[in-house]
């Protein structure tokens, strides 16, 4: 068997307008552009990854932002909700932050524990802040949000599944334990610390997802070089079809598609971000594949404008 998963990856999500997206992820949640690239399965579309400053795996929430896409519709085979580490003592400084910014936030509320404060991006993507005091220092950017406040990274995500079983099966293969349930969601924790838990919520009778803006693609969880080859023969084990490896540039990739619809996607951790760009460069000019570079005027003139200026309060 190959070593457990240690946790998420990235998250990739669906967006609209690529500059309100930027606008929100690094002025309102003060992350940083990380990676300016294009979907390299349709390169008239952005890739935009937004992390911590050094793009640290766990960190890295991505967006394909489709101009005047139409809103998708959170439900059941997708990721419902993604959830982002922060301090235990900041919750009410990001309470005020997303108030200010005219972000709509329901009141906090206690899970397991700790203190959830959930909100939705600007097309309408699920979000959370969940408040721990063991939420790690990290390695957050420079930027509008001091880094006694700044997100740590992905505390987690949500799937919500018609049937949770098979799911919750391949997660204990991937090494994830059962800790938590109450009614109506249970609680899957890795051994890392960042993005370690995964949480389903089970109902049958809840409408289908719909692909969109506002919707998640897909979620990426880490596993080594040595130990790619072998989960693509775990995942055909569980009567999964995986893809073959993926090479993305700074990580590869396999995808497969769960039986209860959620597209999981097991990327390395190296090489990084820092492969085509310095570390304190980062995001700062759009950066293809040498396989795309070809035909970079091309892309180029059918990218919308994205000013890529650094944020700052």
């Amino acid at each position: 068997m190959p070593a457990d998963v240690p946790g998420i990856h990235h998250v990739t999500a669906i967006a609209s307008d690529p500059s309100e997206n930027l606008d929100f992820y690094t002025r309102t949640l003060g992350l940083r552009l990380v990676k300016r690239s294009v979907n390299q399965d349709d390169v008239s579309v952005y890739h935009l990854f937004y992390a911590d400053y050094e793009g640290t795996p766990g960190t890295s929430m991505t967006f394909f932002p489709y101009e005047g896409a139409q809103a998708g519709r959170v439900g059941t085979g997708q990721v419902s909700t993604t959830a982002f580490l922060i301090p235990s003592d900041s919750v009410e400084y990001w309470r005020d932050r997303l108030a200010d910014a005219g972000v709509e936030t329901d009141d906090p509320r206690e899970r397991f524990g700790d203190t959830v404060v959930p909100f939705r991006d600007p097309d309408g993507l699920p979000l959370e802040l969940v408040a721990r005091d063991d939420a790690p220092a990290g390695h957050p950017p420079e930027g509008p949000v001091p880094e006694e406040h700044a997100i740590r990274g992905f505390f987690g995500v949500t799937l919500s599944l018609d049937s949770a079983e098979p799911t919750a099966d391949l997660l204990r293969t991937m090494g994830l334990r059962e800790t938590e349930s109450d009614r109506t969601r249970r609680r899957f924790e890795a051994n890392g610390e960042l993005g370690y838990a995964v949480d389903i919520l089970e109902d049958p009778q809840a409408p289908r997802g719909q692909p969109g803006a506002g919707t998640v693609h897909h979620v990426a969880f880490q596993v080594t070089d040595e130990d790619q080859s072998a989960w693509r023969d775990v995942l055909m084990d569980h009567g999964l079809r995986p893809t073959e490896i993926i090479d993305r540039k700074w990580f590869e990739s396999v995808y497969a598609r769960t039986k209860g619809g959620v597209l999981f996607e097991f990327a390395t951790k190296s090489p990084g971000y820092t492969v085509d760009e310095d570390l304190d460069e980062l995001g700062e000019r759009l950066v293809l594949p040498e396989w795309l570079e070809g035909q970079r005027d091309e892309i180029e003139a059918g990218l919308p404008d994205l000013s890529t200026d650094r944020p700052t309060e």
